[in-house]
């Protein structure tokens, strides 16, 4: 990274971390997912807090989605999330055309407009990476920084509107 403190701050308005700014984590997390199934049981949450945290590398019309997913992941927990995918899944393999299903979604709030946030209280240059992994101090422990970075990136987006 280098030593100019405007090309060491993210586009989510975070300080780069050891690793570089938030893509830079989002990329190693996504990277070491691939051989590590247990921590792979994250990846919706890290998808969605990302793109919702970083927007302009979103597809806007997925956006509201992903902040109701969160919503869930949040109320019911990763396990709920993870059915809601394996619905969306399904349908998708049965050749359902008429789109995502958003009826288990339909009970919480739509992205509020006036955003993006210009803050967030945790971000993906916060997660500590250390032994070359994101989950050295165990998966449960990643589990819950997980859930740290989403659960501010909807308290985020959620001052947009107040």
């Amino acid at each position: 990274m280098e030593d100019d403190p405007i090309a060491a701050r993210c586009d989510c308005g975070a300080v780069a971390g050891p690793l570089g700014v938030c893509a830079d984590y989002y990329h190693a997390i996504l990277a070491e997912e691939q051989a590590d199934p247990q921590m792979y049981r994250w990846h919706a949450p890290v998808v969605c807090a990302y793109l919702l945290q970083h927007p302009s590398r979103a597809h806007e019309k997925y956006l509201d989605g992903q902040f109701r997913q969160m919503q869930l992941y949040l109320d019911k927990g990763l396990d709920a999330l993870l059915r809601v995918a394996a619905h969306q899944v399904a349908r998708n393999r049965h050749g359902v055309g008429s789109g995502y299903d958003m009826a288990p979604l339909a009970a919480y709030e739509p992205l509020p407009p006036g955003g993006p946030p210009r803050h967030f209280r945790v971000t993906f240059c916060g997660l500590p990476f250390r032994d070359c992994s994101f989950v050295s101090d165990g998966h449960s422990t990643y589990g819950d920084r997980i859930e740290a970075i989403v659960g501010a990136t909807v308290e985020s987006w959620r001052s947009v509107q107040a």
